[in-house]
């Protein structure tokens, strides 16, 4: 490449030289009356020589052009460099802070909240959310040698054993998606349970390393619940309190009229899941805490058990579940 200093030394050189070819052809022809036409000639003579000066200069001024065009895509790509490795140390700190392989309960009575930061945990930690009825549909379709035994038993009116169940999860949990952990959901629902989870992943060389349960008093679940009603079709859901649909109207009592009760999209009736009542919440709730505790008293001693007060705003809500993911956290 040529440089600019160089360049502009030759176009000096050679304006002097022409220069003082001219001024020395004046002085010898001063009073011939072919001067004029020399010093022309001369000044013709100096413009071509100065166009090669001209167009190298040009050149520099592209390939200057082009350097810097050079220089704008490496700060893009340095840019884009620092931005990748942004990337890799947020990945890093989550492995730092959440895992090796975190193998979850969660745990809730119906109203809690599980459907609201399930999602969310699954979205922080990258693990899917498994839920039994999900797993075991999934299992049935597919046609596995455990989905098999638990369609024939369907088929025949009965419940699924314990034992075809932990089948399917084992199955699910070997899926690529699993690899650094996974959310269960739903599971398990009694002592017995507990314990037959645990000796399966032991054999698979793991162990439940979390329990969160979301607390709400059962007074407060009451208005969740029986408040809530459901487009069956699409599952969108709605709350006469917190989410009502732009059709409901109420009664004298302010009660909603069940009429009234439509999907904003479709305009096609809501329902109520018939547990979704003041008397089967009840019932449904007694099972749960009975359920329930025994399995949280089982893990305790291995200090994976955290608490999440349910019963307040949902960033609250999510800051303690955050904290009760972190290690050591109860």
């Amino acid at each position: 490449m040529i440089s600019n200093t160089l360049l502009r030394t030759t176009s000096r050189r050679l304006s002097s030289a022409a220069i003082s070819s001219t001024s020395h052809g004046a002085k010898k022809a001063a009073f011939s009356s072919s001067s004029f036409r020399h010093a022309f000639s001369n000044e013709e003579a100096r413009k071509k020589m100065m166009l090669p000066i001209l167009a190298a200069a040009t050149t520099v001024a592209g390939w200057s052009i082009v350097s810097s065009q050079e220089n704008e895509e490496r700060s893009v790509a340095q840019c884009l460099k620092k931005s990748d490795a942004m990337l890799a140390q947020e990945v890093e700190n989550k492995f730092a802070t959440y895992w090796p392989r975190n193998i979850m309960i969660l745990f809730g009575p119906p109203g809690a909240g599980k459907g609201t930061h399930g999602p969310k945990i699954e979205d922080l930690l990258g693990i899917p959310q498994l839920s039994t009825g999900d797993m075991l549909r999934a299992a049935v379709t597919a046609k596995t040698e455990v989905g098999l035994k638990a369609a024939a038993v369907m088929k025949a009116g009965g419940l699924v054993s314990d034992d075809i169940v932990i089948g399917i999860i084992r199955d699910r949990i070997r899926e690529p998606d699993c690899k650094f952990g996974f959310i269960l959901d739903g599971f398990p629902r009694t002592l017995v349970q507990a314990q037959e989870l645990d000796k399966m992943l032991a054999e698979e060389g793991a162990c439940v390393t979390k329990v969160v349960e979301l607390q709400v008093p059962d007074e407060v679940l009451e208005e969740r619940i029986c408040g809530r009603w459901i487009h069956k079709t699409s599952g969108r859901s709605y709350h006469v309190k917190y989410a009502p649909p732009k059709s409901m109207k109420k009664d004298n009592k302010g009660h909603p009229i069940p009429e009234s009760m439509k999907d904003d999209e479709t305009g096609e009736p809501l329902m109520q899941r018939p547990d979704d009542t003041a008397s089967a919440l009840v019932k449904r709730l007694q099972g749960y805490h009975n359920e329930t505790v025994p399995i949280l008293e089982h893990y305790k001693p291995n200090g994976i058990v955290a608490m999440v007060n349910a019963n307040q705003g949902m960033d609250g809500v999510w800051g303690e579940v955050l904290q009760a993911l972190k290690r050591g956290e109860k």
